[in-house]
């Protein structure tokens, strides 16, 4: 990438998208807050994974430590009470953040968007006629809730995305929920942004789901991160988020937004400290306690918890729309410059998973590669090149396998033989059977956009991905590490 070729693309990007330049605020953030992105020589583009950092949020809450003595908030003494009028200040910060009524609901605080779903899956009051629908685009800790409520004999139904902008089938949805039994509890569950595509899924599904007979589970931790989401206005009985996907620390806290209403209905399957008005070993009998605290399992992270109103916080100083504009136009760009790229026999380098417009989208682009003959470039071998660039992206399903089966055109059939055999079969191998007998596979590369991304970023990926073109799969080779989970990387070599 040599200075002039950058600057005359960063020009043509400007006359392309002269609003971009009401976003510049954020230039001056990341280099003032920021800089260790350039100081380090990183390009940071797995802002869905997790957003960064700034350096004054750090310093806030090393010197809000550092001048307080803080205790346990279950008690009465003094640094308890301190404890807990901090934790409830946060706790009203969140509500005020989202524009949530406090008449109507209620913030319970939680270890990620993960454990908030999990709340929710298993003291649902699901009965044998209920329903519980959700999407094919759902996170692993959404379609896991199937696992609660066909415990207690439940429907679950599964709502296809058509091809190819992975949108929801709405005649499916449609008649999904006028076939349910309105007069027993029913629960629908869909992500306000898919993490796998970027699609942005209508907020007009609440009000038809409660229109007939459903609580509506929403997902909004790949949304709010670039989305202003307005409880006011749009009006689900939960809300499921993870901060640090917003501004990037702290880690180990998130956050379920429930309706008064909707949380009292709950039926909690166990109970744990901090969460009991009163109990017996003896009478073998307990109380729960009211509201968020019946919820919060032990002692919330409470050092960690004024954090939360201190990102809050920076991120109402940049502005929530801010963001969202300049990941719009970085979007559109980016979008536009992969659908270019093809190779001299003219077949396309990128297929892009979703829609290639930014109606209705956000900024997250999930693709694959394919070389001159139209093979699939292995997608961790391109993560693993763009590692040496020191490029951050993301490679794998994402923990959303019902979308990358949609995208990916993988069959019941197929995914069966994953589980089939009775011998258990991990992630590499699978890939590998699907690759070796069908061609298909079962993955993609991701890129995301978030609070403090630039052009220069956009820049670099796609001078990354044009060294794609013109090279076959063979020569561009295998990956060297082996995924065996999310978690763990092994080196193969």
């Amino acid at each position: 990438m040599t200075t002039t070729d950058f600057e005359d693309a960063y020009s043509h990007f400007l006359s392309r998208y002269p609003d971009y330049s009401t976003t510049e605020s954020l230039d001056r953030l990341r280099s003032d807050e920021y800089s260790r992105i350039e100081d380090l020589g990183h390009t940071y583009l797995d802002y869905t994974g997790g957003s960064l950092y700034a350096d004054s949020q750090l310093q806030k809450h090393t010197d809000f430590l550092a001048s307080n003595v803080l205790g346990n908030p279950h008690s009465n003494n003094p640094t308890s009470q301190q404890m807990t009028h901090y934790v409830e200040q946060a706790r009203n910060t969140v509500l005020e953040y989202f524009n949530a009524p406090e008449n109507e609901y209620i913030a319970v605080f939680t270890p990620n968007a993960s454990g908030a779903l999990k709340l929710v899956g298993e003291a649902f009051p699901f009965q044998a006629e209920s329903s519980f629908l959700l999407t094919y685009d759902n996170h692993n800790s959404v379609n896991g809730i199937r696992e609660f409520a066909r415990s207690h004999g439940a429907q679950v139904a599964y709502i296809p995305v058509t091809m190819p902008d992975l949108r929801i089938d709405t005649a499916e949805m449609t008649t999904a929920l006028t076939s349910c039994n309105a007069k027993v509890p029913n629960l629908l569950a869909y992500p306000a942004q898919s993490n796998f595509s970027g699609v942005q899924h209508s907020m007009e599904w609440i009000d038809r789901a409660h229109e007939a007979g459903f609580d509506v589970l929403l997902d909004a931790a790949a949304f709010v991160p670039t989305n202003r989401l307005d409880l006011s206005k749009v009006k689900p009985d939960f809300v499921a988020i993870s901060f640090y996907k917003m501004f990037g620390y702290p880690t180990g806290i998130g956050c379920l937004i429930a309706k008064k209403s909707a949380l009292k209905q709950l039926r909690r399957p166990w109970f744990a400290g901090g969460t009991i008005a009163l109990a017996s070993v003896q009478a073998m009998e307990h109380h729960l306690a009211d509201n968020e605290a019946g919820f919060e399992d032990g002692t919330v992270n409470y050092l960690n918890i004024p954090a939360v109103e201190i990102g809050l916080n920076h991120l109402r100083e940049i502005s929530i729309d801010t963001i969202h504009d300049r990941v719009q136009y970085l979007t559109d760009w980016t979008l536009k410059e992969l659908v270019k790229l093809r190779h001299s026999n003219g077949n396309p380098l990128v297929r892009i998973y979703g829609p290639v417009e930014t109606i209705d989208r956000g900024a997250t682009i999930a693709f694959n590669l394919y070389d001159p003959n139209g093979t699939m470039i292995d997608f961790r071998r391109a993560e693993e090149l763009a590692n040496k660039e020191n490029i951050s992206l993301r490679t794998g399903c994402f923990c959303n396998p019902g979308v990358n089966e949609i995208a990916e055109g993988l069959t019941s059939e197929e995914m069966q033989a994953g589980f089939s055999g009775g011998k258990r079969m991990d992630y590499p191998y699978f890939l590998s059977m699907l690759e070796h007998q069908q061609g298909k596979s079962a993955g993609a590369i991701r890129v995301s956009m978030g609070l403090v991304s630039n052009f220069k970023d956009l820049y670099k990926f796609i001078t990354f991905i044009r060294s794609f073109l013109d090279r076959s799969s063979k020569k561009i080779g295998r990956v060297k590490f082996d995924i065996r989970t999310c978690r763990r990387l092994r080196d193969g070599s």
